[in-house]
């Protein structure tokens, strides 16, 4: 009889104590539409995951039609949030004034955007910015291995990379080539970086970029390239890319949430969630953090 009346008092015990933890939590219901780069998607989409496993009656869609693409469509107000591996282009912060879209620029973490070729290409160990520029311009003669370096195969090289839509593919232009949008033409492009990865895992010959995170995620398949901007090669790691010394292919990353849309309680709830979390998630899926101070200046910019 003792042995039962102890059952029951620790079932009732649990039970009360899952009503307090249930009770300290909001309820909350609706939606919320998010947008935008595939390099900062893998963090919003663990963010995400994590928020739905509180509010389960929040639902949250997350896609990745590149930074320009979720741009655009946060300037229509379709989305309530853009993920960004750039900042807002000025005539997108201008269209986005003309539509009476208002909203918070917060960010997010940092990433090394990074060069990946495949594998089996063991004579590229590291390529400085003058070589790269060169391979990648509009115009760029580079066809083969042996135009960047004699001693190197007389293979064709070929070329993976972002779309134009993508926020990496606009960083990459400017930070390399020197211009935004300026590329050779003759790549294969994707919004979608894992198409990249296994473009690049499957060719002997092929070089590309995208985020540290997909390199993290794939390692088996695609070897990093280090990178020299006349101060000796750097490999990206979360170290050469916290301490900025992996230059000069270490960005900041963003999200972009309208004042319209924090105005209701599921949105600034998700965003208040994800400043509290993303050190960790961040961490998790390969970027770099920022510093607990900015997480925290964010999170007084929302309230």
């Amino acid at each position: 009889m003792q042995h039962k009346k102890t059952i029951l008092i620790l079932t009732l015990a649990a039970i009360l104590g899952l009503s307090a933890c249930t009770s300290n939590t909001k309820k909350l219901e609706g939606n919320i539409a998010i947008d935008g780069s595939s390099t900062v998607f893998p963090v919003t989409e663990a963010v995400a995951e994590e928020f739905n496993a509180v509010y389960p009656d929040v639902k949250v869609s997350v896609g990745f039609s590149g930074t320009g693409g979720g741009m655009t469509k946060f300037i229509n107000k379709e989305i309530d949030i853009a993920d960004a591996s750039r900042k807002i282009k000025s005539g997108e912060a201008e269209a986005a004034a003309a539509a009476g879209v208002t909203y918070q620029e917060i960010k997010v973490g940092f990433d090394g955007l990074s060069i990946m070729v495949n594998p089996a290409n063991t004579w590229v160990t590291s390529l400085t910015v003058e070589q790269l520029a060169e391979m990648w311009k509009p115009g760029s003669t580079i066809m083969y291995w042996s135009d960047i370096n004699p001693a190197w195969p007389n293979e064709k090289i070929v070329f993976y990379a972002p779309g134009v839509d993508s926020g990496t593919f606009d960083y990459f232009t400017e930070a390399i080539v020197g211009e935004v949008d300026a590329m050779r033409n003759d790549f294969t492009g994707s919004e979608d970086d894992n198409v990249l990865v296994q473009g690049i895992a499957g060719d002997k010959n092929a070089i590309g970029f995208f985020g540290f995170a997909y390199y993290e995620e794939n390692q088996d398949k695609l070897k990093l390239v280090a990178v020299d901007n006349g101060k000796g090669a750097v490999t990206p790691s979360f170290d050469t890319i916290a301490d900025g010394s992996y230059a000069p292919l270490s960005r900041p990353l963003y999200i972009y949430v309208s004042d319209a849309s924090l105005e209701r309680e599921e949105v600034l709830e998700f965003v208040t969630f994800y400043l509290e979390n993303a050190k960790e998630l961040v961490t998790d899926v390969g970027y770099v953090p920022l510093p607990d101070a900015d997480y925290e200046a964010s999170l007084e910019l929302i309230k």
